[in-house]
């Protein structure tokens, strides 16, 4: 389920992806919670040890190739030099190089093992490099029930993240209550909340997506706006900078 850095696999094959889910979720009558999950910094705080034993344990890379990575990860420095003043030097004892061809794909292995944390629990996990969304499908009479699983599954998706250096931001967390029109006008709560330790989550009217703004009824009718605005704003731009050319 992780669509960055992958042959066929981009932002939009994996926004299809989510989205059709939720639309035939929407078709048999059920509703879906989608929780958009925030990681801070996480190019920036991978462990060098514990990915060196992953690429080892877990897919089987020994010998002069793990050397290779190695080497290719250790004995990082970097400082600033601004105007006549020059840093002191600062050795990398952690993140993977970004921009590079190898520190995406060394992210995408470093947490490939969160797709077993989220599915113990029932949500199925949709990934974009560090961008993570958790669905799960469920009918109107469990809406408590699949709260407190969705609850559980980011609990544990928290402790596994610290447990590998990275930290979930809960404060930037979001999710999505997604369902036909009819089915969530039925209910007799529109705002439900998640409680993520000492965080209160209320359920938001619309979240952002790969680029691609989703309203609880899936209609795109908020996105073509946004987009349509944002290409009037453009057009008008350009030909201001026109008039002041000619």
């Amino acid at each position: 389920m992780q669509s960055a850095y992958r042959r066929h696999h981009s932002t939009e094959t994996a926004f299809t992806k989510v989205y059709n889910d939720l639309l035939s979720a929407a078709d048999n009558g059920q509703l879906s919670a989608m929780c958009l999950l925030d990681v801070i910094a996480a190019f920036d705080t991978v462990d060098h040890e514990l990915l060196q034993l992953r690429l080892e344990r877990q897919f089987g890379l020994r010998d002069s190739i793990l050397q290779w990575f190695r080497s290719y990860l250790g004995d990082r420095s970097f400082r600033v030099v601004y105007g006549a003043g020059t840093s002191a030097v600062v050795f990398v004892v952690c993140s993977v190089p970004q921009g590079s061809v190898l520190g995406p794909l060394l992210l995408v292995l470093y947490v490939a093992d969160l797709v077993n944390v989220v599915e113990k629990h029932g949500p199925r996990l949709y990934a974009y490099a560090d961008d993570s969304q958790l669905t799960l499908h469920l009918r109107r009479d469990e809406l408590a029930a699949s709260i407190e699983r969705l609850e559980r599954c980011i609990d544990d998706v928290d402790q596994w993240m610290s447990a590998n250096r990275l930290m979930l931001n809960v404060d930037k967390t979001e999710w999505l209550l997604v369902g036909s029109r009819r089915i969530l006008s039925s209910l007799d709560i529109t705002r439900p909340v998640l409680q993520l330790g000492r965080n209160t989550v209320v359920a938001s009217d619309h979240v952002r997506l790969l680029g691609v703004d989703i309203v609880s009824d899936l209609s795109l009718d908020r996105h073509v706006t946004n987009v349509s605005a944002s290409c009037f704003y453009r057009l008008r731009q350009m030909r201001r900078i026109r008039r002041s050319l000619d």
